[in-house]
């Protein structure tokens, strides 16, 4: 875990202590405050990541400090200390600027747990800074990639650190999910960035053209074959290939492949000539390649070839926090094109297409999004430029559940968990209170399925 720079605001003294002392043996640096006057002038002359911040102190009480410290510095993390008959007033200094609350008595397990999520928060926020900056540099646009949930802001920090490697990648994941653009990303970010990347659908050729349009092939090599065709190694050397739907390819092909990342070499069709080439495999699936091996249809050797790296893009409903972002983006990437003038969704829109759960993922998206802009009569998309009216709780869950009754359950508790945060406007305490649970079991809950906290 990242080590913080931690002040500690709280008049109590005994408390002030237990706090400083524990984080201290956490490994944090730990400051002290005996007052919210005395935790201003700390900000204004130190450096802080985090401050535990007591809300009722004699003075200025810790709404009036909270405000302070985030005119001062609004990067700084606060979170509030409260007591239990006083959560209202946490809930008010959240909405102010406090990331969370904690209650009195401290418990220290909670207390580290919470330091520990501010700490990979900022942690992600700085890598995702920084790989903006190199996305800049490099001549990625940003509208290509749309992402504000943890999931993916870790899985494109992923992808910058497997970048500056020549390892094999494994993207899995459902169709539409955009294992190709997260191919793509890894190849603009490597120093092979300004070679070309080669997409080969293995899905879309009989197992002979394949063949042919992977490694060439010589004149004569087969009826038909009337001059020599360069195949997609070669277009690729010095760059990257990048194989879809990996799981598809015939025994033949696969052992062609395991050769090459084992040798670095080819034969076109029809020669008994090696080529070298310089090229990174990326390869992707939609199947379980794991059972594939075990039923015999997969190369085991072949298998843990591709997957030096394996990377998972998760399903567009397990990473709603991006719908809002995806929705806005897409709204004014198709008005631009169709030459409209969108302005926007309406409420009823909106909600409709946050709670729908998107089977066919982003794909199905920017279907919907597209459709809506084009059939849309007014300046804002109304439910009924939708291609549904209503998403029913046993409609949006029944299109995604699938396999053990275990994940079926987390899949509807994931969905009540999101419902829930959604009519709480993000209020935990509100979202405790309709589900009927404790807010200690929710942050448990939404944690355990990295939803928002």
């Amino acid at each position: 875990m990242q080590k913080l720079s931690i002040l500690v605001v709280e008049d109590g003294q005994s408390q002030r202590e237990m706090l400083r002392d524990f984080l201290r043996s956490e490994g944090h640096t730990v400051a002290e405050a005996e007052n919210g006057e005395a935790g201003i002038k700390g900000v204004m002359s130190g450096h802080f990541d985090l401050i535990l911040l007591d809300y009722k102190m004699p003075g200025m009480d810790g709404l009036q400090v909270l405000k302070e410290v985030k005119r001062i510095n609004p990067e700084i993390d606060v979170v509030i200390i409260t007591a239990y008959g006083t959560i209202e007033t946490a809930v008010e200094a959240i909405k102010v600027g406090a990331i969370d609350y904690i209650t009195k008595p401290v418990e220290l397990d909670e207390l580290l747990l919470l330091v520990e999520r501010v700490a990979e928060r900022r942690k992600l926020i700085r890598e995702n800074e920084l790989l903006k900056e190199e996305l800049g540099k490099k001549g990625v646009t940003a509208d290509r990639i749309i992402y504000k949930s943890p999931r993916m802001t870790e899985l494109i920090n992923m992808a910058s650190r497997v970048a500056a490697s020549r390892a094999s990648v494994l993207i899995q994941g459902e169709s539409g999910t955009g294992k190709e653009l997260l191919a793509r990303l890894i190849h603009q970010l490597s120093t092979r960035g300004q070679k070309p990347i080669i997409v080969v659908n293995c899905g879309a050729l009989h197992e002979n053209l394949l063949e042919s349009e992977l490694f060439g092939h010589e004149k004569g090599a087969f009826t038909g074959a009337t001059a020599r065709r360069i195949g997609r190694f070669e277009e690729a050397d010095g760059g990257t290939l990048f194989l879809d739907e990996i799981g598809e390819l015939s025994p033949t092909i696969q052992v062609k492949l395991l050769r090459f990342l084992q040798e670095r070499e080819f034969q076109r069709l029809g020669s008994n000539i090696n080529i070298h080439v310089d090229v990174r495999i990326i390869s992707a699936t939609n199947r379980d390649l794991d059972i594939q091996v075990k039923e015999g249809n997969f190369r085991e050797d072949l298998f843990y070839r591709l997957k030096v790296v394996t990377m998972a893009l998760p399903p567009l409903r397990e990473r709603k926090e991006d719908l809002p972002a995806l929705l806005d983006h897409f709204v004014e990437k198709f008005s631009r094109e169709n030459g409209k003038n969108i302005q926007g969704l309406s409420s009823e829109a909106r909600d409709l297409l946050l709670k729908y759960n998107y089977p066919g993922n982003v794909r199905e998206l920017i279907n919907i999004m597209e459709r809506a802009v084009v059939i849309a009569r007014d300046q804002y998309i109304t439910s009924d430029d939708l291609p549904f009216k209503s998403t029913s709780l046993s409609e949006s869950i029944g299109k995604t559940l699938s396999g053990s009754l275990r994940e079926s359950v987390e899949e509807l508790e994931k969905h009540l968990l999101m419902e829930a945060m959604e009519k709480a406007g993000d209020n935990q305490t509100k979202a405790a209170e309709i589900l009927n649970m404790s807010e200690r079991m929710l942050r448990y809950k939404l944690k355990k399925y990295s939803l928002k906290h």
